[in-house]
């Protein structure tokens, strides 16, 4: 069990609106925080109040992106009880991009111990509204006071949460979106199945210009011949063919919690799964189409526009359903969330409990 020292407010924030959260624009009282020390591996875990930090401008990760994060959810159910869903998933997606960026793993244990506590602490602030969550969004950053090209000796693991609602105002309405086919997300090699900042810094440009067009997202194509699918800026990408349920495989995309989760869904209410790659010839021939990720859940496709630049006049559409989501991905999606909402019984085993 993890040591935590606790440091609580005296007066606690005003709670916001359950009906108009929107996505991650409030923050609960108190954050966790962890150090790590060459030598001394990490210590000092705290509970603390939610509050800005004072980090030397010399800190490498302002210099050279040494971060990471992660982003899962707890949910309340009907009884009033706080639960989280495959944080087991997210910290082992941790310790693989600590890997990567050469960051000091952390004991899986003492993660959730960490989660578990902080969300124990902020019960008050898991909403109940539907749609309606408690995002918890753990990251490390390098505080190493140095400039050079090398790993950190020291490193700050930390915690927030934010009650949110869907990540899209319109919810599960289906969205328009782009497909980019100038710039790319990640390569092969690269830190495309790690989960970090750079990754989603790399894809704001296309994606201010897709929004200035009226897209809500950008699809990336494999960056070696731009024929194949890899996934969406924010979230992977899945299909609906008859009765199979595709999404790419890819050593350049992050690995969805989200979508490994449909896809034993999929499979357990009698759908076929293929991973496997995704040519673009292929987007024609799908049924449905949508997003998928903790922070969208679903998001269904109505439009996928696909031009050689964004300025492009020359396009071509396909499109997906009638304006509303489709029948299959909306039944995944009703599955799922209900798993998470504690509405149904979880027959795979994917729920934590905060006690």
């Amino acid at each position: 069990m993890l040591n935590i020292k606790y440091e609580l407010v005296q007066n606690r924030k005003e709670k916001p609106d359950q009906n108009k959260l929107g996505f991650g624009r409030y923050f609960t009282d108190h954050m966790f925080i962890m150090d790590y020390t060459e030598g001394k591996g990490w210590h000092d875990a705290r509970i603390v109040p939610y509050g800005p930090l004072s980090l030397d401008p010399a800190c490498m990760v302002f210099h050279y992106a040494q971060e990471m994060f992660e982003g899962l959810k707890a949910y309340r159910t009907p009884d009033g009880t706080v639960q989280l869903f495959r944080p087991d998933k997210n910290i082992e997606r941790m310790n693989n991009t600590n890997e990567r960026l050469c960051i000091p793993k952390l004991e899986p244990s003492d993660v959730l111990d960490a989660i578990k506590a902080l969300v124990a602490t902020e019960e008050a602030w898991v909403p109940s509204v539907e749609g309606t969550s408690l995002y918890i969004r753990p990251f490390i950053i390098a505080t190493d006071v140095q400039l050079g090209v090398h790993p950190s000796k020291s490193y700050k693991f930390m915690i927030i949460l934010s009650p949110v609602g869907s990540y899209y105002p319109e919810g599960i309405k289906p969205v328009k979106i782009f497909v980019e086919n100038e710039y790319v997300r990640a390569v092969k090699g690269g830190t495309g199945f790690a989960k970090v900042g750079g990754n989603y810094a790399c894809s704001l440009r296309s994606l201010n210009i897709a929004h200035e067009q009226g897209y809500k997202a950008v699809l990336y194509l494999d960056p070696a011949t731009k024929t194949h699918i890899d996934e969406f800026n924010s979230s992977n990408f899945f299909a609906i063919k008859g009765n199979k349920y595709i999404t790419p495989k890819s050593d350049s995309i992050l690995p969805s919690i989200t979508n490994m989760s449909l896809e034993t869904v999929a499979a357990h209410l009698g759908m076929e799964v293929e991973r496997r790659p995704v040519h673009t010839d292929e987007l024609s021939t799908f049924e449905e189409v949508g997003e998928c990720g903790t922070a969208v859940v679903i998001t269904p496709v109505h439009k996928l526009v696909d031009k050689p630049t964004l300025e492009s006049e020359e396009e071509t559409v396909y499109t997906y359903g009638d304006g509303k989501c489709g029948p299959k991905s909306l039944k995944l999606y009703n599955y799922i969330v209900s798993i998470q909402k504690g509405e149904i019984e979880d027959p795979f085993g994917w729920i934590t409990y905060v006690e």
